[in-house]
């Protein structure tokens, strides 16, 4: 039961990363810089913080649910190979900057995001 319940949350996370996506690319669609991807990991970080603070550390919410938000949802949420790869892509275009930019950003935002979620889950 654990497994299909963590397919379900993968399904969930599949659709909302990609509808995300698509709802991001869509409104800029001037820039190489994979805009979709990267509010994706930032909101996915966030995300995350939030929810291991609600699940774990408060257990605001039953444990059975561990598996199928964290795993499922936020795993199938996130993007990090596909962050990789056009990270790769912009450096094989000779946008260096935008490879640059998309990966420290990505990751220091990245860890602020998981941050703040966990101060505000914390709160809750």
């Amino acid at each position: 039961m654990d497994l299909l319940l963590i397919g379900v949350g993968g399904f969930v996370g599949a659709i909302a990363r990609y509808g995300v996506d698509g709802l991001v690319s869509n409104q800029v669609t001037s820039s190489a810089f994979p805009w979709g991807t990267f509010v994706v990991n930032l909101s996915g970080s966030f995300l995350i913080g939030v929810l291991t603070a609600l699940v774990i550390d408060r257990a605001a919410l039953p444990a059975g649910l561990r598996g199928p938000v964290l795993i499922g949802f936020i795993g199938a949420y996130t993007t990090f190979s596909t962050f990789m790869l056009e990270s790769w892509r912009l450096v094989e275009a000779g946008s260096y900057g935008l490879a640059m930019v998309n990966l420290v950003g990505s990751m220091s935002l990245g860890i602020a995001a998981v941050f703040s979620g966990l101060v505000i889950g914390r709160a809750i």
